[in-house]
């Protein structure tokens, strides 16, 4: 076979798993909807299961939906029937995929649902099959052509992507933000760039605080020890009034030999650019690139004027953050 022929089969099997999720989204309705509800709003666990390939696939989706907050896993088809049914409570939604809906290892998670009354959400392709007939909820997925005539292909596409549609609409129900979404991916690049400032800011003895008052000789010794290269500045209330950083000490020391006998309020930088504590991380970045600064004062929605960290770019770098 010459290689203009395997670049035509390539593009027939993605022609044809393209018709397929065509068909699907032409196919979604009111049972999509009910399942989607009843998913987000489930206080135990919701379990897939499948055979074979649509296993497969049953592992895909319970991973995407345990992703973004709903606890999900897949079930062995094989193992169910050898003792793993007892890991199906009453609370439980089960999700069994199958395109036949005929499959004989689901039938006795079938009848173990059904005599349990246990939700049942069928995603099956044939109405006349077991499945569809003792599924609570329905989810139909039309009938496709296979690449190759027989192989699982354009059927598995279209379970793929209704699981992931399932997925992405019961977190929109659910309102499961991306806040949400760091608490359960804490690692990894995904963790890294949905870090908040609170998660790696400077907090407590370590914020280098001056009063607005206080001559600088004394404030010089503050930003030696505390060695971040600044100093948030407070008025006797402890409100931010101003920032002062080592590159404005250096200028200014180069125009006044006396400005270590001076106040920190007449060398400061009024009004300094803030962030809240719950902001993501990147933006303090990106906000730093184009003040072109090197660090900001951290503050909270519920008292804007106090401070409540320092955030540094080297930290956020040294988070793996970009």
């Amino acid at each position: 076979m010459s290689n203009n022929k395997f670049i035509n089969v390539a593009k027939d099997v993605i022609n044809l798993e393209i018709k397929a999720l065509q068909k699907l989204r032409k196919n979604i309705n009111s049972s999509f909807s009910n399942a989607v509800i009843k998913i987000s709003n489930c206080q135990s666990k919701v379990i897939l299961c499948g055979v074979g390939k649509s296993g497969l696939i049953a592992s895909k989706i319970a991973a995407t939906l345990a992703s973004v907050g709903t606890p999900s896993f897949s079930l062995a088809a094989s193992e169910a029937s050898h003792g793993d049914l007892g890991m199906i409570s009453k609370k439980d939604i089960l999700i069994l995929i199958s395109y036949s809906g005929k499959t004989n290892e689901l039938k006795n998670i079938i009848q173990y649902a059904n005599r349990n009354k246990i939700y049942l959400i069928g995603i099956v392709s044939k109405k006349d099959s077991i499945l569809y007939k003792a599924s609570d909820t329905k989810l139909l997925i039309p009938q496709v052509v296979e690449a190759g005539g027989i192989i699982p292909t354009a059927s598995t596409t279209s379970q793929l992507a209704l699981g992931d549609a399932l997925a992405i609409a019961s977190m929109k129900y659910k309102k499961f933000g991306k806040l949400d979404f760091k608490k359960l991916h804490p690692s990894g690049s995904l963790g890294a760039q949905l870090k908040t400032v609170e998660d790696i800011m400077i907090t407590g003895k370590k914020i280098p605080f001056v009063n607005e008052n206080l001559k600088m000789s004394k404030a010089l010794k503050i930003l030696t020890e505390k060695k971040l290269g600044m100093l948030v500045v407070r008025n006797k209330e402890k409100k931010i009034s101003g920032i002062i950083t080592d590159g404005q000490i250096r200028r200014f020391s180069e125009k006044n030999f006396n400005f270590h006998l001076l106040p920190v309020k007449k060398i400061m930088t009024k009004k300094p650019v803030t962030i809240d504590k719950n902001e993501l991380a990147a933006k303090a970045l990106s906000l730093m690139n184009s003040k072109k600064i090197t660090s900001l004062i951290v503050n909270s929605n519920k008292k804007p004027r106090y401070a409540v960290g320092v955030i540094h770019v080297h930290t956020i770098l040294q988070s793996n953050i970009s």
